[in-house]
C-alpha cells in the first residue's frame, strides 16, 4: 500500500483528540516520491537540489503575486495559525512563516531544572537508536553516524544505544527552533545535503531521508554547573524543500542582541537558537543511553492501533506523532553524573 493512500493522523497533546492532517502539496510530494522519483531519477535529484530549492521557496513565499495581494488573515485562518501571538505586524507570507511570537507569555515553560524541552512546536516521535523495530533496515529514518556528518566525528560514539527525538515541523508551525537543555555547546557544524520533502509519505518512500539532507549539528553538553543534567545532547537541525537556510543565532532575552552560536557559548534552556525558512523542516535530538525518560504521555500516545500514521505502515508497528508545543516539558533526567 502506499503511504499516500491513507490519511495520516497524530494526536493534540493539550486535548488528547486525534487530528486528521492537511498535507500541503500532498499531490505534488506523492508525484514526486511515487512516480518521478522511479521514472525520471535524473529530474527527481534536480528538484531535490539546493538551486531548485531556493527556486521552489522564492516563488511560494516571495513571487511577485504572494506579497502584493495574499490575504494575511485568509491565510492565516486556513492553516490555523493565531495572529494574536505574534510579537510584530504581519504583512507579507513569508513575514507569516517567519513570526516572532510572544513565546515567554504564549508558549511558557516551567521553572524545572531536570527536564528536556520541546524545541519546536512540532510533532514528535521518540524511540531508541538500538529499536530496530522502530528504526528497520529497509526503513530508517536515519543512520545516526551519517546524520551526524561522518564517522570521523568523535562525537557520534556518545550516542551508540541512546534515545532520539524527532520532531516534524509542517508549514504552519511557528519556525523557530529554541533550546531544549542548558549547557555549554561542545561543537557546532554544518552538514551539506539535498532537500528531500518532510512529508510522511515522502519520509516512508525514502531510505534514510533525514540524514541525506542539509543539516547544522549541535553538540551541548549539559553535565556541567547549572546544565540540564542528562549528557552530552545532540540538537540536528534538518533542512527541507522550500527551506534553503537555516538561519542561526542565540538570544539570551526575547530575541534581543541574537549571536552566533559558538563553541565553548552557553545555552539556556528555552532561548530561540535557530529560524527555518519557510516550508517544513525537521529537527532532531539524540541523548547518550540510559540519560532521559521521555514524557509517558508521548510513550502511550506512540504505539496507539486506532490511529491512522503513514508511518507505521511504513515502518511495520505503530508510530504515532504527538503534536507538543515548544518550551513544554518532553523528558527529564534518569540520573545524574
Amino acid at each position: 500500500m502506499s503511504p499516500f493512500n491513507m490519511t495520516h493522523q497524530f494526536i493534540d497533546r493539550h486535548s488528547g483528540k486525534v487530528i486528521t492532517e492537511t498535507l500541503l502539496g500532498d499531490r505534488m510530494v506523492d508525484f514526486m516520491y511515487s512516480k518521478l522519483r522511479e521514472s525520471v531519477p535524473g529530474l527527481f535529484n534536480a528538484l531535490t537540489s539546493s538551486r531548485m530549492t531556493r527556486v521552489l521557496g522564492y516563488l511560494r513565499y516571495d513571487g511577485l503575486f504572494n506579497d502584493h495581494h495574499i490575504d494575511i488573515r485568509r491565510v492565516s485562518g486556513q492553516l490555523g495559525i493565531n495572529l494574536e501571538e505574534c510579537l510584530e505586524p504581519i504583512k507579507t507570507l513569508r513575514q507569516l512563516f517567519e513570526r516572532k511570537i510572544r513565546y515567554w507569555d504564549v508558549r511558557p515553560m516551567k521553572e524545572t531544572a531536570r527536564h528536556v524541552v520541546s524545541p519546536a512546536d512540532a510533532r514528535l516521535l521518540v524511540g531508541s537508536l538500538d529499536d530496530m523495530a522502530l528504526l528497520p533496515i529497509k526503513g530508517k529514518f536515519f543512520d545516526y553516524p551519517e546524520l551526524l556528518g561522518a564517522p570521523h566525528h568523535r562525537e557520534y560514539k556518545l550516542f551508540h544505544g541512546g534515545d532520539v527525538a524527532i520532531f516534524r515541523l509542517t508549514p504552519d508551525k511557528y519556525h523557530y527552533n529554541h533550546v531544549p537543555v542548558s549547557g555549554r555547546v561542545l561543537n557546532v557544524y554544518d552538514v551539506d545535503g539535498v532537500f528531500h520533502a518532510c512529508n510522511p509519505g515522502a519520509v516512508v518512500c525514502v531510505v534514510n531521508p533525514l540524514s541525506k539532507n542539509r543539516r547544522v549539528v549541535t553538540i551541548i553538553d549539559t553535565d556541567v554547573p547549572h546544565g540540564t543534567m542528562v549528557g552530552c545532547v545532540a540538537m540536528v537541525e534538518v533542512v527541507a524543500m522550500m527551506i534553503g537556510d537555516i538561519r542561526q543565532f542565540y538570544s539570551r532575552y526575547y530575541y534581543d542582541n541574537p549571536q552566533e552560536i559558538k563553541v565553548g557559548m552557553w545555552l539556556e534552556k528555552g532561548c530561540p537558537k535557530s529560524l527555518y525558512r519557510p516550508g517544513s523542516s525537521t529537527t532532531i535530538l539524540l541523548f547518550e543511553k540510559n540519560r532521559v525518560k521521555f514524557a509517558q504521555d508521548i510513550l502511550t500516545n506512540l504505539y496507539r492501533c486506532d490511529v491512522n500514521s503513514r508511518f507505521s505502515i511504513g515502518f511495520g508497528r505503530p508510530l504515532v506523532e504527538t503534536d507538543v508545543r515548544v518550551r513544554s516539558e518532553i523528558a527529564e533526567t534518569k540520573h545524574a553524573v
